[in-house]
């Protein structure tokens, strides 16, 4: 259970000067897309490969697969009707999942199937933001092989209340991970798109976009990943962005300032924040999940509380 003692440079006042990275579950291939389910007390995620969902009680870490054969789900993100909504790169869609009940939400744009839905977020107003690169038909062990049917790789918005989906950010490579700034007027994306090239071309770096009326502009690049790249990450309640790397999660100011890192045992996917009081930090990193105490939570705070 023992991988880093605190304190973490550069990281006062978001983490506990005694905190430690805690080895909570293990036993996935690759671990993907956590979101903490307060009413049950347990972190859910995505073992891709596995094409499975595991969870793990927040307290004890004890290990169960919640469902089996589930088309190869990605990131996920809590509703505020305390619903998970997340990716599917098998049906190339966004799905809800209550309780094992699962409904297919989205899964075209303009006559077009999505590529494989990667990460996604619910805005305030209870639209659904998702990414959709290529990787899921592209990998046979993620998904299922197939083309891009609308010839790109975009960010879309879906409105539950519309049924009308709308690209919102069409200059990302490969979009990866995404979330909002506190306020919601700033979407950040991440581009992985040297991921899985090796002629050395491709991105690994955060864009920053103004949200203005529900569409993106005035992209920026907030922050260049090394090493590795930010396949998923999340934003807290005072602006800060916690991102996966090769190595750690790094946590970068508003201002694209780099404050510290969280080293981890093991190639980080993703994470969120949770537990009792939402303060834990859960890491999904290759075959495990690891947390640590903070003095912060998630910018929308739904999901939080247990």
């Amino acid at each position: 259970m023992d991988a880093q003692t605190a304190p973490l440079s550069g990281l006062e006042g978001l983490v506990p000067s005694d905190a430690r990275l805690d080895l909570l579950a293990s036993g996935a291939t690759w671990s993907e897309g956590p979101v903490w389910i307060p009413r049950r007390g347990v972190v859910q995620w995505s073992d891709i490969p596995g094409n499975r969902i595991l969870e793990a009680d927040g307290v004890t870490g004890r290990l169960s697969v919640y469902r089996s054969n589930v088309e190869f789900t990605n990131g996920r993100t809590l509703a505020d009707d305390g619903s998970v909504i997340q990716c599917s790169h098998g049906r190339r869609a966004i799905e809800r999942d209550v309780d094992g009940e699962v409904t297919v939400l989205v899964d075209h744009w303009n006559g077009a199937r999505f590529n494989s839905p990667n990460d996604v977020v619910v805005a305030r107003d209870g639209s659904i933001w998702f990414t959709d690169p290529p990787y899921g038909i592209i990998q046979p062990h993620e998904g299922h092989p197939g083309e891009r049917e609308y010839g790109a790789n975009y960010v879309f918005r879906f409105d539950p209340a519309t049924a009308v989906v709308t690209p919102v950010v069409v200059d990302v490579e490969e979009p990866n991970g995404l979330a909002f700034s506190p306020d919601e007027s700033i979407l950040y994306v991440s581009d992985t798109s040297v991921a899985l090239r090796t002629d050395g071309s491709g991105n690994h770096h955060i864009v920053a976009y103004d949200v203005v009326e529900g569409s993106c502009v005035g992209g920026r690049v907030f922050a260049v990943i090394e090493p590795g790249v930010s396949d998923g990450f999340r934003v807290d309640e005072r602006g800060n962005v916690w991102t996966s790397s090769e190595d750690s999660v790094q946590v970068y100011r508003a201002d694209g300032v780099l404050l510290g890192r969280i080293p981890v045992p093991e190639r980080v996917a993703n994470l969120c924040f949770g537990g009792v009081g939402g303060h834990t930090l859960f890491i999904a990193a290759t075959t495990s999940i690891y947390r640590i105490e903070t003095l912060v939570r998630d910018a929308r705070g739904v999901g939080s509380l247990s």
